[in-house]
């Protein structure tokens, strides 16, 4: 057991962070298009449009599309978006790669997972349940199970407790400016990820630590835990 990482948590985000959900998650919003007559995204143009909910989502994708949404329906839209998103939740979508061996390492080494993510509670553990993840997540906690959503640190401090650990002990993965904001908000260490949706290059958000592969987050976790002290 690394003692830098034992007794601390590592809360993580979910979509873009532990599991590539862009297949799905665009698969719905194109399949909403089709249904209204407008034209299908390309996977890589609509990426960048995931990780601000799935509201954020149809209003850019509609957008894209030569569309604009009123709030009547774009209420309809979203109504639709849910059960058709829930029912091919893991068709495609997948961690990312080395994610599963990342996991496994960190917790051999002495630290509790969590997820600390903006997708609603039910979907999230509908997603790591159909993949064979929950079982490694101490907590998974939606905005609707903490009552707030990042960059309120309260999310992420509530993510933490409900992991069994403290803010002093953890620290937060995720691929995006809210993540950045939730973990400077929270005074929490930051490691950012290259390979999620940020509509920004990460490194301009200056996270405590950047990592390109799963394969370098274990050490990137135990640098910067160590730096917390006991």
């Amino acid at each position: 057991m690394a003692a830098e990482l034992a007794g601390a948590v590592v809360a993580f985000d979910l979509d873009g962070t532990l599991v590539d959900t862009a297949p799905d998650l665009i698969g719905t919003l194109n399949h909403l298009l089709t249904q209204e007559g407008l034209p299908a995204l390309p996977l890589e143009e609509a990426r960048p449009f995931i990780g601000h909910g799935a509201r954020r989502l149809l209003q850019r994708g509609f957008i894209a599309a030569g569309a604009h949404l009123d709030p009547e329906r774009e209420q309809g839209l979203f109504d639709r978006f849910i059960p058709h998103y829930l029912g091919r939740i893991a068709d495609e979508s997948r961690p990312f790669p080395g994610c599963r061996q990342a996991l496994d390492r960190l917790r051999s080494e002495g630290a509790t997972l969590c997820v600390c993510t903006n997708k609603p509670t039910g979907l999230s553990n509908a997603l790591l349940d159909a993949l064979g993840m929950s079982r490694l997540f101490a907590a998974i906690v939606g905005p609707d199970a903490a009552g707030v959503a990042k960059p309120d640190p309260r999310h992420l401090e509530f993510a933490v407790q409900a992991g069994g650990g403290s803010l002093g002990r953890a620290l937060l993965v995720g691929d995006s400016a809210t993540d950045a904001a939730a973990a400077r908000n929270a005074g929490a260490p930051l490691v950012l990820v290259s390979f999620g949706y940020s509509d920004v290059p990460v490194a301009e958000l200056a996270p405590d630590a950047l990592v390109h592969h799963f394969d370098e987050l274990p050490a990137a976790c135990a640098q910067l835990l160590a730096a917390c002290g006991d």
